[in-house]
């Protein structure tokens, strides 16, 4: 890690090698689910290239890098990392070209939507349609998830592929196109990162685990495996990441522009975090919701305080690992 007195700030040489050891990890799981063969190697190149694309571009220089190298004209450029995976895939792996279509569309629409917003405060109305576009084509139930439809194989791929594609999108539109101020978007360490980490987690707890097992949300039942660890790595990278991004880094910032108030962009942010979990079966799932709504609250209040993504990532993948751990 590289940085100054104020902040450790992770550089490329780090970035690379927990890129490595990600994919090494999952490469195993691969293995011993007895994945194989060259659609599946495809696939594995595809989510591999799509979270080196999004997680490398969280080292500041290489963010920096980036946007320097595109500049202004440049940035049209953006979009085409995840517009020649989804290709790549598309033509090697699914083969139906009303899907292949989709998926170029889903990776070009939101450079194009946020580009006449390039430069302007967080809060157009670009900003919400983008995120809309991005987050539904995952958030409705699997038979509807347009990102499962253009990613069908392989099974045990399937929602890791749709998340990073959906990220990596998100990340040239809002990040390299739209230029959008005030996300986070960083793995960095700051004086401070602990105790927020800490109070965050620690007053959630408190609330959320005598709540939840009073509605009959939460079953105390702790269960301990090998594979644990392995989870918990990718529900750090690919829910608390992806979801901390979008709802805090781009919709919470948008909110607070718009409504010209921090307290109400993290409530009504809450509220739509809340809400985004309401098709968790049994549906309506009112519980989620609340719980949800209420753990929105500690994540951007955590974003809110450190202007990091981080504290917000790192509480909400120890909510979720904990819960996996010890409740049912």
């Amino acid at each position: 890690m590289a940085g100054n007195s104020r902040a450790q700030a992770m550089n490329l040489p780090a970035a690379f090698s927990i890129w490595a050891i990600v994919v090494a990890l999952a490469a195993i799981a691969g293995a011993r689910l007895h994945l194989g063969g060259t659609r599946f190697l495809c696939s594995f190149c595809v989510a591999a290239a799509l979270f080196a694309f999004e997680f490398i571009l969280a080292a500041p220089r290489a963010m920096a890098g980036a946007q320097s190298f595109l500049g202004g004209h440049g940035r049209a450029l953006a979009p085409l990392f995840p517009l020649f995976a989804v290709l790549v895939y598309g033509i090697a792996v699914n083969g139906n070209l009303k899907f292949i279509l989709a998926g170029a569309a889903y990776a070009i629409i939101p450079a194009l939507l946020l580009a006449s917003s390039a430069g302007k405060a967080p809060g157009t109305w670009q900003d919400y349609a983008t995120a809309i576009f991005i987050w539904i084509a995952i958030w409705l139930p699997p038979p509807y998830r347009l990102l499962y439809r253009i990613f069908p194989y392989p099974h045990e791929l399937q929602h890791t592929l749709s998340i990073v594609m959906a990220l990596s999108t998100a990340v040239a539109a809002f990040l390299l196109v739209r230029r959008l101020e005030g996300v986070g978007y960083a793995v960095e360490w700051r004086r401070g990162f602990g105790s927020n980490i800490a109070v965050h987690f620690v007053f959630f707890a408190l609330i959320a685990i005598p709540l939840g097992m009073k509605m009959g949300f939460l079953r105390y039942a702790p269960s301990f495996s090998i594979s644990q660890p392995l989870t918990a790595l990718g529900i750090l990278f690919f829910t608390a990441w992806p979801e901390e991004f979008l709802f805090r880094g781009v919709l919470q910032n948008a909110l607070t522009r718009s409504l010209g108030n921090k307290w109400a962009g993290l409530v009504v942010a809450s509220v739509i975090f809340g809400f985004s979990h309401i098709l968790h079966a049994p549906t309506p799932n009112w519980k989620y919701v609340l719980l949800a709504f209420i753990a929105g609250l500690f994540y951007g209040h955590a974003w809110m305080k450190s202007g990091s993504l981080i504290p917000g990532v790192l509480v909400h993948a120890l909510v979720d690992a904990s819960w996996h751990v010890l409740f049912r």
